[in-house]
């Protein structure tokens, strides 16, 4: 293919470099003559274990060279990558100008050049940029065909060679089809799968991924602290941690919903917590779960409240499906809190028998709810009939089916993530 990369910084040299040693036609395109100097001589212009090598091969083969001729690039090329920087402004604001103005610039080229053409933006970009971005290429080509997609790129500084060439996936973000296709054809031969969703997906999902890799780094060094405070290495903990590929690393507790709950999570953070004021070390990222995670709860109260309803059925009151354990249960603070405003609760969970609970389970109910076996009903049409709002905890397919039954306009919140709801439903997710 011949492709135009706009902007020769970190991601944009990589970029050309890997797909020019692929056998691609590259035309990188900067505003800075240096930068495409120094390319041209098949020399990197940032430091990057490989570069200089796969620059010079590209150079002398012919398969890549440099400008800084917006319209000599597009005039040429097929597809363009914009990869210009998207720096942060002094309040913290993401700074699009620079890609606003290559698409702008791309786009009066289109105009004169009036062939169609594929915009791939791979800067990384708040949801709704591509949407924004794609009118302004219509509006600057005049009526010449555009199709445009986000493709977010996940280089690491030192080894983004071997990520490009390796990665886990490849994300297109694009509900165009002659844009997928073209990128389909861009990397056909690197060895991942590659993901289509919607443009805003792709590039939230870029976001997430480095929020993520945040988290990881701030609770391992949290860890890694407290361990040093009980005399114990936290790079073997962390160590051991992440051989567990089934739980640890791995889709395991990574998918909005509820708030935790059950007898192992709050007490055994509460316990850290309690360890790090005793052991006088601050833990800023641990301090804030409980935090959070009550927030959640009230996010849902509140929802819940703002519909006016006064009759609210809870489907599943135990911390999960499954099982009868309300200890720490967000489902429970979620009826206290909603009976502590005034609201008439009843609850559908067949796990849990009040005349069976034993032990801190029962203790810990009686404190909580000490009328629950008043709330609880085991009559799907009851539970149903007359409620003004229905909040599912648990993803069961008696819930599914006994949902099937609401009648239109009664807002159902599901914080379960419910895998086939009834369409007709008038659902409300948490985080979704």
């Amino acid at each position: 293919m011949k492709v135009a990369v706009f902007g020769l910084g970190y991601v944009g040299a990589v970029t050309a470099a890997c797909l020019a040693q692929r056998g691609h036609t590259l035309i990188g395109v900067d505003v800075n003559p240096q930068k495409c100097e120094m390319i041209a001589s098949g020399r990197s212009p940032i430091v990057e274990e490989g570069l200089d090598d796969l620059l010079l091969q590209g150079v002398q083969s012919g398969r890549l060279r440099t400008t800084t001729d917006v319209l000599d690039a597009v005039r040429e090329a097929d597809l363009s990558i914009v990869s210009v920087g998207t720096p942060s402004q002094p309040n913290g604001a993401l700074d699009l100008s620079y890609v606003y103005r290559v698409c702008q610039e791309i786009g009066e080229a289109l105009a004169q050049t009036r062939r169609p053409h594929v915009v791939v933006l791979r800067s990384t970009a708040l949801p709704g940029t591509t949407e924004t971005c794609l009118g302004i290429l219509r509006g600057a080509a005049q009526g010449t065909e555009v199709h445009v997609a986000f493709n977010p790129e996940f280089l690491r500084e030192g080894s983004s060679i071997r990520d490009f060439d390796a990665p886990a996936y490849t994300i297109v973000g694009s509900d165009d089809p002659v844009a997928e296709a073209a990128l389909r054809e861009l990397y056909a031969d690197v060895p991942a799968p590659l993901l289509v969703v919607a443009p805003r997906v792709a590039e939230m999902v870029k976001y997430t991924a480095n929020a993520f890799h945040a988290l990881k780094i701030t609770f391992a060094n949290e860890i890694g602290l407290l361990a040093k405070a009980m005399g114990v290495d936290g790079r073997e903990v962390m160590g051991l941690i992440v051989q567990d590929t089934k739980l640890n690393v791995s889709p395991a507790y990574l998918r909005p919903g509820f708030a935790y709950g059950g007898s192992c999570l709050p007490k055994d953070v509460s316990a850290l917590l309690h360890l790090a004021r005793r052991e006088e070390v601050p833990v800023p990222l641990l301090s804030a779960l409980p935090q959070s995670n009550r927030a959640q709860i009230e996010r849902v109260v509140d929802q819940v409240l703002a519909t006016g309803a006064r009759r609210v059925t809870v489907l599943g009151l135990a911390f999960k499906a499954g099982t009868d354990d309300l200890r720490e249960s967000p489902a429970v603070e979620l009826v206290e809190r909603l009976i502590g405003k005034g609201c008439e609760v009843r609850i559908l969970d067949r796990a849990v028998q009040t005349a069976k609970l034993l032990g801190a389970n029962k203790e810990y109910i009686e404190r909580r709810l000490p009328h629950v076996s008043r709330l609880l009903t085991d009559d799907p049409e009851a539970l149903i009939h007359d409620a003004q709002a229905i909040v599912v905890t648990q993803n069961l397919p008696e819930f599914t089916r006994m949902l099937e039954t609401v009648q239109p306009g009664v807002p159902v919140f599901d914080v379960a993530s419910l895998k086939a709801p009834p369409a007709h439903l008038h659902l409300h997710g948490v985080a979704w």
